[in-house]
């Protein structure tokens, strides 16, 4: 049972870490500024949703993927180990990750409707980008039904947090000030970098006992 608590709560912090949604707060602020607050909900709730939907799909498929790609969990450990570290890199530097930040046809492509922010850029990449998504597999991946249901668990409890922080995000920025706000980025970022080093080693220590 303890060994079941603390695997949820490695799970948990390791989408808190990645999700940040303390640091997307004046994201999702900036894209939905000027919207009354009917529209902030439903952007928030949709943009969550597709972000649930992508997750489980991947942390339910993940195998299946693995074998129709021919791909191995120790190379995508590896692979999803690095991702995961630079974007906690960049956020101990007080910077977004490319993979996180908004381009000029997300933005272009958000203006058209009040709603289209939910998905892009919301929706994808912000929650769930490459990095949710390495996680969420890598997680998953580790054992049988479990595992899938914990990920998947802990994935919709962290867009619970996401979805409460974005529609109360205005006080709570104003609460703990952008200087809190930065400390926190960076924690967060560490925690994130530790998390990709882990999943690098499981990566490493994979690929040996398959390479010998």
């Amino acid at each position: 049972m303890d060994d079941l608590f603390l695997h949820s709560m490695t799970v948990f912090m390791g989408f808190f870490a990645i999700m940040n949604p303390i640091a997307n707060t004046p994201i999702f602020l900036g894209l939905t500024a000027g919207d009354d607050q009917q529209t902030t909900r439903a952007v928030a709730f949709r943009a969550l949703l597709v972000a649930f939907i992508i997750i489980a799909l991947f942390s339910v498929a993940g195998k299946i993927i693995f074998d129709m790609f021919g791909i191995t969990l120790p190379a995508f450990r590896i692979t999803g180990g690095l991702l995961v570290f630079v974007i906690g890199y960049h956020m101990l530097q007080g910077q977004q990750s490319a993979v996180h930040q908004l381009n000029p046809e997300d933005t272009a492509a958000s203006r058209k409707a009040a709603l289209g922010v939910a998905i892009s850029p919301l929706a994808m990449p912000i929650l769930a980008g490459p990095g949710t998504i390495a996680t969420a597999m890598s997680f998953s991946a580790k054992g049988g039904f479990q595992e899938v249901i914990i990920t998947i668990a802990a994935f919709a409890v962290m867009c619970i947090i996401t979805f409460i922080c974005f529609v109360f995000g205005g006080k709570l920025v104003a609460f703990i000030g952008s200087g809190v706000l930065g400390v926190i980025t960076r924690m967060m970022g560490l925690i994130l970098a530790v998390i990709g080093v882990q999943m690098l080693i499981e990566g490493i220590q994979g690929a040996a006992k398959l390479a010998g």
